[in-house]
């Protein structure tokens, strides 16, 4: 199963199992972490979900949608690394992903 290490802005480090066909956004509210807000519930509307991907990560998901790209041109703190973690759709791979999660305060 896929393991995603979501690195919260407390410091604190947590590695989740995330199912195949699920998104980085159901890893962390499944799992009650702090920090991915997910306000429109992943329909990719409101940014809520803010993260930072390392670019090494990319090639394991789509590239970002318009949608996507429009609603992290209007971020605070949006580097070249930002992604909507409800459109990053994990597959099925041993790979261990490491997500930032933004600072939306």
């Amino acid at each position: 199963m896929p393991k995603v290490t979501y690195h919260l802005l407390d410091g604190t480090t947590t590695r989740v199992d995330v199912d195949p066909g699920q998104s980085v956004m159901s890893g962390s509210v499944n799992n009650n972490l702090p920090g991915i807000v997910a306000e429109c519930g992943g329909s990719c509307a409101c940014a809520t979900c803010h993260v930072h991907l390392a670019r090494g990560h990319w090639e394991l998901f789509a590239e970002p949608t318009d949608e996507e790209t429009e609603l992290i041109a209007y971020l605070d703190g949006a580097d070249d690394e930002s992604r909507l973690s409800c459109q990053l759709i994990v597959g099925d791979n041993d790979e261990e992903i490491h997500i930032r999660v933004a600072d939306s305060r």
